[in-house]
Order: structure tokens, then sequence, then C-alpha cells
């Protein structure tokens, strides 16, 4: 098959799809790669390293993609890169189509066979190339918000961890899975004090034995809306695969918030879970509304590329290399799991979670 690489467009997002290792392997198989010019440089990969794994290089996306059969990339296409795609190509990446209708309908008219990395789902409901993102983003959360908290970042001024002295700050988390678990974790480490709200009890439990020194609770609307007033930092990681994002925290809750407290919203790729979040971007991560810092960049882990690239790379190998060697059909007969991955196939929705968004 014929493999192409594509290099991350969004603003400062330095992963990369495939390391040169992953290439020599295809290359191997008797697959053909093609990889764009310079796009693992943010990750210490230089064209000749891909080189020495057979690869050849191109520098224009146009011609990247038309010779390919598979596309590979970390973030979903811009509207242009599904332009020259043609009808059966595939593409495999974080897609979060359920927030972007515009690309999904562009998707559906060129019949691409879109598959997303974050639908691929296992029996117990895991979802094993979306979790190292996600505790990667789960701790930058906690690292991030701590940051905007000081006032020289326009925050309230306020340690997450206090002092002998002074009562450390408060952090709610919105969601208890591997964003949540992560956020808590290390907002905890920092010193301050942690609820993490969930809709699962064993859930909750799980975590509690995990980070006794957190606080859990039930998910209800009116217990979020009086937690997330009194908060300093507020972390929204809520996840339904595929689907949108729930609204939690409405507009006039975030209003009634501190002044100078923070929103980190994970959850933003998906439409985010509090009302007013909005997509911001490394360039410029906050924007202040209502008096509330909102950061709400939704590629979190491409600011630490190395680490989020080799940390996707390992879970991402074994499923591009059986798509490529086995096609559609084999990989789903080999996993399983890559059945969800499927969000597009000849011009219609395959994945129920977006079923309704355009």
């Amino acid at each position: 098959m014929q493999i192409g690489i594509l290099k991350e467009t969004k603003n400062k997002e330095g992963r990369v799809a495939a390391t040169p290792a992953m290439v020599a392997d295809w290359v191997k198989e008797g697959h053909t790669v093609a990889i764009q010019k310079n796009a693992g440089i943010n990750v210490g990969y230089k064209d000749a390293d891909y080189i020495r794994s057979g690869a050849q290089i191109l520098n224009a996306p146009k011609v990247l993609i038309q010779k390919s059969e598979l596309i590979i990339k970390v973030k979903e296409p811009t509207l242009e890169e599904v332009d020259l795609m043609q009808e059966g190509q595939m593409i495999f990446c974080y897609l979060h189509l359920a927030s972007m209708p515009a690309l999904l309908k562009k998707i559906l008219k060129r019949k691409i066979t879109a598959l997303g990395y974050e639908t691929v789902e296992l029996k117990d409901h895991s979802l094993p190339l979306l979790k190292p993102m996600s505790e990667i983003a789960g701790q930058l959360a906690s690292l991030n918000g701590a940051f905007y908290l000081r006032a020289d970042q326009g925050g309230r001024g306020v340690l997450l961890g206090g002092t002998e002295t002074v009562e450390p700050a408060s952090t709610v988390v919105l969601g208890g899975g591997t964003v949540g678990e992560n956020a808590a974790r290390v907002a905890a480490g920092m010193g301050s004090k942690v609820l993490v709200f969930d809709v699962s009890e064993d859930r909750l439990k799980v975590l509690k034995k995990k980070l006794p020194s957190i606080q859990t609770a039930i998910s209800d609307l009116k217990a979020i809306e009086k937690a997330v007033k009194d908060c300093d930092l507020l972390i929204g990681a809520v996840l339904i695969p595929g689907a949108k994002a729930p609204k939690l925290v409405t507009q006039d809750t975030v209003e009634q918030m501190k002044g100078g407290a923070v929103i980190v919203d994970v959850a933003v790729d998906q439409g985010g879970c509090v009302e007013t979040s909005v997509v911001t971007s490394h360039e410029n991560p906050v924007v202040k509304r209502f008096s509330i810092l909102h950061y709400g960049v939704p590629n979190m882990p491409g600011s630490v590329p190395i680490t989020a690239t080799e940390a996707l790379t390992n879970v991402s190998h074994k499923y591009i290399t059986a798509l490529a060697d086995l096609g559609l059909v084999g990989v789903q007969k080999k996993y399983p799991e890559m059945e969800g991955a499927l969000n597009c196939f000849k011009g219609e929705i395959s994945h129920k979670a977006l079923k309704g968004i355009v």
C-alpha cells in the first residue's frame, strides 16, 4: 500500500504520526511510504532519518495526498487537504468530527474513508489510541491551570498548593476518566484541594483508592454548580466517545465564579463541557470572559511533542500496520476495536455518535 504521512498544520503542533522506525517496518513489509518535508522536525527526526528508513520526502501536500492510498497524521485534516483527496482514500488520525460539522460534510461529500484514533474502542470501552494523549492532556491541564492562576498571567493570584499558613486553592474536575485522573493527580500533588465529579460510583471508588487525598462526588448539576462557583480552577474532562461533550456548566454559573479563576476545558475539541468555552491556540491560549480565564487549546499534547509522539506511536503502530497490510475489512477482523474507528465510509456516516451532526 502507498502510505502518506502529512505534516501537522495546527499552530505550534509538534507531533508527527510516524517515526523513522515505523517507516522502516512498513518498507520492509513491501509498502511505499512518502512523508511531507520537515514533518518530524519538532520531534528531532530529520528528513534524512526518514530517507534512511526508505521514505520519499515530498514538499507539497497535494502531491503526497495524490500518491497515497492511506494518509496518516495526528490532528484532523484541513478543509483544503480534504479537497485534495479522492473517493475511497483512507485517512487515519484524530478526527473529532462531532465538533466540526463543516469538515464532516466535506469528508462525506468527497466519499473519503475516515478513521478516527479517538473512536478505536476495546470491549471494555477503553480507548487505546486516546488514552496516552488523555494522560498528557490531564497533566497539562493542572500545570497550565496553576500557571494562569498567577496574577502576572491575569489570574486570581493564588498558589495552587497554598503554604503552611495559607489554604490551598480549590480544583474541581468534571469527569473521572483518564484525563480527570491525571489532572486530579497532578493538582493534588501540587497541594490543591481537589474535588472530582463523575457519573460512575465505581469509577469514583477507584479514584479515591488511587488518590486518597482527593474528594469525589457523583455528577449532579446542582452540586457541580455550587462547587464551580467556589473553585479557583475548573478542569473539564468529560468524554463521550465520538460525540459532542455535554454542557455541564452554564454561562450563568461561570459569571458567578471568583474573578480571575481559571477554566481549562480539555473537552473543547468535542465542543467543550462549559458553555462559555472557546477554542484557543498555543499562541494565544487564554481568553478572559466574564472575568474568568478560559484555556481552550484543542491540541494540548502538541506542546510536548517528543513525549506525545512516542506515547502515540507506541500504540498506533500496530493498527496502522494492520490497516496497510490487510485493508479495512482485514484490520477489523484482526482488531475488532477498529470497527469503532470508522467514522465515514462511501459518503455515509458510520459512527453512531455522529448521527444528526449534519
